[in-house]
């Protein structure tokens, strides 16, 4: 995902949800300040693999088999938790760190890659969190333009980040499991927050010429507006 393709797409979800480019910069620039580059090649299991995109929806534990049966793992924030205490390997976890800390710098510690993503809202998290991990298990993103060590890899939420980060890495297939756009726990943010999810997971899989299952019988109802698709 070249910045230029992504960057409309950044900019009507900024608008959408009145965020401050700014400030995703600084946010940006203290992430690059706190970590070193990330060696992609530790992912490399990715390439050419069935990868399980896990959200945190209420469903995750009812669908842990298919987790287990994809050949890499790949968990969005609080679904680390739960995959781990099922006993399902954790290949990569993708947060901003609004959640459990404590689970970011114990996998860094046990050599699982976390990618650590900056923005306006989480610089202090970012400050007390990334310096209690190890470094070389740190990768940093951004939603902004890349700087430093510092990458943008397309996606929005933590779920849609690490299906960005499989697809750049070469997955030959996107499965997904606990995730759950009409989850009606959540407040109105987090329910437009999993709108874009949607949005940016049709994206994707029209880029990749696949078809997620995690979409079927909602395509139709997507707004595709703000997206470069034809």
């Amino acid at each position: 995902m070249e910045f230029d393709e992504w960057e409309p797409v950044y900019e009507a979800i900024r608008r959408d949800f009145g965020y401050d480019r700014d400030g995703d910069e600084r946010a940006r620039d203290v992430l690059a300040s706190l970590t070193e580059p990330f060696d992609l090649e530790r992912l490399d299991a990715a390439d050419g693999a069935t990868v399980a995109i896990a959200g945190a929806g209420p469903n995750l534990s009812d669908e842990l088999d298919d987790a287990r049966e994809a050949d890499v793992v790949f968990a969005a924030s609080t679904a680390a938790d739960t995959l781990l205490e099922a006993g399902v390997g954790v290949d990569c976890m993708v947060t901003d760190l609004d959640k459990n800390p404590d689970t970011v710098r114990r996998l860094t510690e046990r050599e699982t890659p976390v990618a650590v993503h900056a923005h306006g809202d989480n610089v202090a998290q970012l400050r007390a969190v990334v310096p209690g991990c190890r470094d070389d298990w740190v990768l940093p993103t951004t939603q902004v333009a890349s700087r430093g060590p510092v990458r943008n890899l397309g996606g929005f939420t933590d779920g849609d980040r690490a299906a960005f980060l499989a697809d750049h890495l070469g997955a030959a297939r996107l499965r997904f499991v606990g995730w759950a756009f009409d989850d009606p726990s959540v407040g109105p943010t987090k329910a437009r927050k999993l709108e874009w999810a949607e949005r940016l997971l049709h994206w994707l899989e029209r880029r990749r010429g696949e078809r997620f299952d995690v979409l079927d019988g909602r395509r139709g109802s997507i707004e595709t507006t703000p997206l470069p698709i034809e």
